[in-house]
């Protein structure tokens, strides 16, 4: 490795081939992927088997019951799309009910805080629709390391060590899986779960009962999941188990197996914004990644060429866009089908002129939404106490930049020019218990509902919760160009507009503009329970320089450092005429990027 300042310090080359490249926060589903490529499959085939591989390898940080949005581009239909595969509140979910349980707020663990599953329905229509492999050849490769082990990771264990306590004194079926003899599995110990290998091995039987046609053999897998075992097993465990979650008391579930059969996954067509000679796509503002879009919109006033990415008037001007991108999430997003989201102004030239104006030289301390007639919420914080209780929420960036977890990401582009970037996350291990039948539980994406039935992300039976999952993918000139994104809740938006920057306005390459010194604001409210807000508080890594640190602490900014690798955990891959490049994190020591 060479360090020639903190801004090009590279960990590992910038990948380049013409064949295909694949790049996601585990090393072994990157194998995967490529792997399917190496077999004739692609960009889409690639995926489906990456993310099924990411369920077992990487527990703590994804798993079948959670959720999805992917963005692709298919040279077939010639456009980008999004493939919504965020899970809807149950019929059962309203505010009543939940009120009538003494909470104000969802809990963020537990069986009342599940929606619909949504990654296998998604991985189905990927497959089915814009794949050509069948079933059993990209969930063999999942169903191998459940079946006969992984290395399981220090994080895995460290999460596991975290919550052995609650599984055994709470969470039964969740210790039968990840205590094996009463004990937290070593890191580097081979690990299975050869309870959900068989829920996979029974699908694809099931499957492979329709014939031999591969659509029909989908079909029947999908008939299994959402009307058949798999949706009867969640039924019975929301209606017979009352769960200990972080609210400290025992709640069942509302979610059932008509809930299930009730959803699919749909195709719509991605937000998008014009940043010079690019466009950037992201999913509609049931998800947080029009924050990614509101601050470009806010930053193309600044003229950022030629500013040093780890200087403070970078960093100060990217940060303040970001409390006011954050604040309009709050006061305005919410699942479209449901509420009027007034993106076209939120994006609009005259509305980000005016709120451009509160970008000034010192460190906003107030959260400051804009103000749209007729729109929005008034948004209560709350703020955080000096430490906050481990193991609830999703696993994401905490106090001091130290990482909790994360969720997990992939980007692939094939030789034929297709490319998908995805964030699967939810179902994680501490989520809610296993349901011993399957072998994985429930997500807790419910969380992301208000209580409040005149916010715009109240809950409401049949709503998109307003997810963080953030997937971009971009074009340069109108040709697509680059697929990239990041594990880590609220800090996503912020690290994938962070790494687009540095690459525009930097001149970085993929792995550059990765590697290079990071950062995340905790101004705004938590996505996740308990929904608090640190004003002001912003969490460097330790390779920003010094004199860039007194710089913003002078600008009024409340500086924390964080260990010198501990922001985000990026992927990307790119494509330009024939060439395929890529690049993966360093941090945490387990994303790769590979291709040929």
């Amino acid at each position: 490795m060479t360090n020639i300042n903190p801004s090009t310090f590279t960990t590992r080359p910038e990948i380049e081939g013409t064949f295909g490249v694949v790049t996601s926060t585990h090393w072994i589903a990157t194998a995967v992927g490529m792997a399917m490529l190496e077999k004739g499959g692609n960009a889409f085939d690639a995926g489906v088997a990456a993310a099924f591989t990411l369920q077992v390898v990487e527990p703590h940080l994804n798993g079948p019951g959670g959720d999805v949005p992917a963005i692709v581009h298919d040279v077939r239909r010639g456009k980008t799309e999004v493939i919504c595969g965020q899970g809807v509140a149950p019929a059962g979910a309203t505010i009543a009910h939940y009120r009538s349980e003494g909470l104000d707020l969802v809990p963020g663990t537990g069986l009342l805080a599940a929606v619909v599953p949504g990654t296998f329905e998604t991985w189905m229509l990927l497959l089915r629709d814009f794949g050509t492999m069948s079933l059993a050849e990209v969930l063999a490769p999942a169903i191998g390391y459940a079946q006969n082990g992984y290395p399981l990771l220090e994080r895995a264990n460290a999460t596991i060590a975290t919550v052995a306590a609650m599984f055994r004194d709470h969470w039964p079926t969740s210790a039968a899986v990840y205590l094996p003899n009463n004990e937290v599995p070593a890191a580097g110990s081979l690990f299975a779960n050869k309870t959900l290998a068989a829920t996979y091995r029974r699908i694809i039987k099931e499957a492979e009962s329709a014939g031999g046609d591969r659509v029909a053999q989908i079909e029947r897998a999908r008939r299994s999941w959402s009307h058949g075992f798999v949706a009867e097993a969640i039924d019975r465990f929301c209606r017979t188990q009352a769960v200990m979650d972080s609210s400290g008391q025992r709640h069942r579930g509302v979610l059932t197996a008509d809930d299930m059969a009730r959803w699919t996954p749909h195709i719509e067509a991605p937000l998008t914004y014009n940043y010079g000679h690019y466009t950037v796509c992201k999913t509609g503002p049931w998800g947080q990644g029009p924050v990614a879009l509101q601050q470009l919109a806010l930053l193309k006033g600044f003229e950022l060429n030629g500013l040093d990415p780890t200087g403070p008037d970078f960093i100060h001007r990217i940060v303040e866009a970001s409390k006011l991108a954050y604040a309009d999430r709050e006061a305005f997003y919410g699942d479209p089908d449901f509420v009027e989201v007034p993106m076209a102004t939120l994006l609009s030239d005259a509305y980000n002129f005016e709120r451009r104006k509160l970008i000034g030289e010192t460190a906003s301390r107030e959260l400051r939404p804009g103000s749209i007639e007729g729109f929005g919420a008034v948004v209560k914080l709350r703020r955080a106490p000096a430490e906050l209780a481990a193991g609830v929420g999703e696993p994401t960036v905490g106090r001091m930049g130290t990482s909790r977890g994360d969720t997990v990401h992939f980007d692939i582009v094939d030789q034929a020019g297709n490319m998908i970037s995805a964030t699967p996350s939810g179902g994680w291990l501490h989520s809610s218990p296993v349901i011993p039948e399957l072998g994985f539980c429930l997500g807790t994406r419910a969380q992301m509902f208000w209580l409040e039935e005149s916010h715009p992300a109240a809950l409401a039976p049949g709503k998109r919760p307003r997810t963080t999952l953030s997937p971009t993918l971009a074009l340069r000139d109108g040709k697509p160009y680059l697929a990239w994104g990041s594990p880590g809740g609220d800090g996503q938006d912020q690290w994938i507009t962070q790494m687009f920057l540095r690459h525009v306005h930097c001149g970085m390459n993929l792995q550059e503009a990765i590697d290079a010194p990071a950062w995340h604001s905790e101004h705004f409210p938590s996505s996740f329970w308990p929904r608090t807000a640190r004003p002001g508080v912003l969490v460097l890594e330790g390779r920003v320089p010094k004199q860039t640190v007194a710089e913003l602490e002078r600008c009024g900014h409340i500086v924390e450092t964080g260990p010198d690798w501990s922001e985000g955990r990026l992927t990307a891959a790119s494509r330009v005429g024939p060439r395929r490049r890529a690049a993966a994190n360093a941090r945490g020591m387990q994303g790769y990027a590979a291709g040929r």
